[in-house]
């Protein structure tokens, strides 16, 4: 389920925010998603400054 469907004050209620970043992984390595992560991160974090 979508967090779409989710009522605004269930989302409150739940702890589901605008800033709240949602993952799904499959089965690559733990080392590659965190430099993957660390990446998007990093890139995101320079294009505000």
């Amino acid at each position: 389920m979508t967090h779409n469907a989710i009522p605004e004050s269930e989302k409150r209620r739940i702890g589901i925010t605008k800033s709240l970043i949602r993952l799904s992984v499959g089965i690559e390595s733990v080392a590659d998603l965190l430099t993957d992560l660390g990446q998007a991160l990093n890139s995101m974090y320079s294009k505000t400054r």
